[in-house]
C-alpha cells in the first residue's frame, strides 16, 4: 500500500472521471433499457446502443454498476475509491469472459467486439481512479514524495 499515493492533488479530478465514467454507464442503461425492451433478456440480440451490442440484461448491468460509481463519487470519503476498484476489476473480468465467448451461445450478455472494448477501458479508467483517490488525514499521509527523496518542493 505504500506505493499507493494518498491526498494526491489531482484527487478532485479523478473524483470528476469517476463521476463521467458512472454517468456514461448509467446513460447506456438507460437507453439500452428502452432500445431493448422487446427483446429477449439474454442473448445476442443485435440490438446496438451507443454503437455497443447490448441486451436487456447488459443493460440493466450497467445501470447498477453506474449507479454505484455515481453514489460513489457523491459520497466520497474513501468509499469511492474502493467502488472504483472493485467495480473496475469486475468489468475487466466481465469484458474477458464476453471476449472469449463472443461468437458462442455463451454470450449472455450480448456483447460486441465494440462492447469489450469500451468496458476494458472504462474498467481500467475505474481502477485508476481506485487506486489514485484516497484521502487520508494529514498526519497519516506521511511526507510528500519531495520531501522523502531529500529534495525541495
Amino acid at each position: 500500500m505504500a506505493h499507493f499515493p494518498v491526498n494526491h492533488p489531482l484527487r478532485p479530478m479523478y473524483r470528476l472521471a469517476g463521476f463521467v465514467a458512472g454517468a456514461y454507464l448509467v446513460v447506456f442503461g438507460i437507453i439500452g433499457f428502452a432500445e431493448t425492451a422487446g427483446d429477449s433478456f439474454t442473448g445476442h440480440t443485435g440490438d446496438r446502443v451507443l454503437g455497443q451490442g447490448s441486451n436487456m440484461l447488459w443493460s440493466i448491468v450497467t445501470l447498477v454498476i453506474g449507479a454505484l460509481v455515481l453514489l460513489g463519487a457523491a459520497v466520497g470519503r474513501n468509499i469511492d475509491a474502493e467502488i472504483d476498484k472493485y467495480l473496475g476489476w469486475a468489468l475487466l473480468v466481465l469484458g474477458s469472459y464476453s471476449m472469449a465467448t463472443i461468437r458462442t451461445d455463451a454470450n449472455f450478455l450480448g456483447f460486441s467486439m465494440s462492447t469489450v472494448v469500451v468496458t476494458y477501458l472504462i474498467g481500467l479508467l475505474l481502477i485508476t481512479i481506485g487506486l489514485y483517490s484516497k484521502v487520508a488525514a494529514p498526519g497519516e499521509a506521511g511526507a510528500p514524495r519531495q520531501v522523502r527523496e531529500g529534495r525541495t518542493a
